[in-house]
């Protein structure tokens, strides 16, 4: 299975931030668009076998873990 994606924990406390001001009445649509600073590709090799998934060479070469 190939996640793209921040620090998942810290990306867990955005999501939780914006769901407690929304929850305190803030519209959605005047929270601020956030974007990351950080992107990191991570391949599941215990997950792609499982599902039956052949991960290229050249992709696992390009990933920042294989786990």
């Amino acid at each position: 299975m190939i996640a793209y994606g921040a620090n998942y924990p810290e990306m867990y406390r955005h999501a939780a931030n914006f769901a407690h001001r929304i929850f305190r009445g803030a519209k959605p649509a005047d929270l601020p668009v956030e974007e990351p600073t950080k992107f990191e590709l991570v391949i599941n090799l215990k997950t792609a076998k499982a599902l039956g998934l052949t991960i290229p060479p050249a992709l696992l070469l390009r990933a920042d873990q294989a786990i």
